[in-house]
């Protein structure tokens, strides 16, 4: 994958074929995740173009997979804060619980939890996504986000509780 990546920083559009066919399935599952199921396809193919624009950027102090993740949040995260709704979000009442269906009673809980996780507010489901699907920690969300720890850690139990509510018992 080195080679891949050396060779593909310098113009071999066949190596950066090679790259992105590697890493396409997880820079998808990330975008949907994080973008809530909405132009996932269009996310996706504006982070590839994006790795083609920095490669010459990468180091290889990390991994390249590393890189490349860390690459894709933030383009993800850019596009979001393009919307000036995104500052909104962050502040809904209590009352987004009511606007919650209640818990559904398929027997496939991997698609129960993909559903209500698309149906989370996109502040609560980008933290959801980042702390408890990715692993990043709190600070690094608050980085990335541009808000504080304590608000990512609410929208995280706020998550959480919606969450539940979707997926409780029957």
């Amino acid at each position: 994958m080195t080679d891949d990546v050396a060779r593909a920083a310098a113009g071999d559009v066949s190596a950066f074929e090679r790259i992105y066919q590697a890493h396409l399935p997880r820079v998808h599952s990330l975008v949907r995740r994080m973008a809530g199921g909405r132009d996932t396809d269009e996310l996706t193919q504006d982070v590839f173009v994006r790795v083609w624009q920095k490669l010459g950027s990468f180091r290889g102090e990390a991994a390249f997979s590393t890189w490349l993740h860390r690459l894709a949040v933030n383009v993800i995260i850019e596009r979001f804060r393009a919307d000036t709704v995104r500052r909104q979000r962050m502040h809904d009442g209590e009352e987004i619980f009511a606007t919650l269906a209640g818990p559904s009673r398929s027997r496939d809980l991997s698609m129960d939890f993909e559903t209500a996780l698309m149906k989370l507010p996109d502040g609560a489901r980008e933290i959801f996504v980042l702390h408890d699907v990715e692993g990043y920690k709190h600070q690094e969300i608050a980085a990335l986000l541009d808000i504080s720890a304590g608000t990512s850690k609410a929208q995280l139990h706020r998550a959480r509780m919606m969450l539940r509510r979707h997926l409780g018992p029957s």
